[in-house]
């Protein structure tokens, strides 16, 4: 899913989506059913994988959370995040990577069009919350290395 595909969904949710000169530590915010993604920012991939987290604080956040050292704000900053992953890296979508031969992250990424650190942070929070591994599709999806093995009934 690009960026282009992200804008429509989020002109569909009513959600606004502008592209700003911010600071260079922000790449997005959302605030009242309005995303900003900094203008800074030039690859279509990287705002894509910003407007998803943007998007998920759509669907999980509530409040001005901008405050991290409070631990409901890291909660809910971690949810919009987790949201961001299944959208762009659906566990269904590594699987059929793996059936089209895709071998490296840098491919992965390419194939997903997400960044290679969008892709290893949303590998890293599915070993977090499934461990090194989870059946799906009739297929065990390993996370540490990344691979898939199918199952057969004997």
């Amino acid at each position: 899913m690009g960026y282009e595909d992200l804008l429509f969904e989020s002109e569909l949710l009513g959600v606004s989506v502008y592209e700003k000169k911010l600071s260079k530590k922000i790449k997005g915010l959302y605030s009242n059913n309005v995303v900003c993604i900094n203008k800074k920012i030039e690859s279509s991939i990287e705002k894509a994988c910003v407007l998803a987290e943007e998007l998920g604080h759509y669907h999980t956040s509530s409040g001005n959370i901008l405050d991290q050292s409070k631990i409901e704000n890291r909660k809910q900053e971690k949810r919009a995040r987790n949201w961001a992953y299944k959208k762009l890296v659906p566990l269904e979508k590594l699987i059929s990577a793996s059936k089209e031969g895709i071998q490296t992250k840098y491919e992965l990424a390419e194939y997903l069009a997400v960044t290679e650190e969008f892709l290893e942070d949303a590998i890293k929070r599915y070993k977090e919350e499934y461990g090194l591994f989870t059946e799906i599709e009739g297929k065990i999806l390993y996370f540490e290395p990344l691979g898939v093995l199918e199952l057969k009934n004997f």
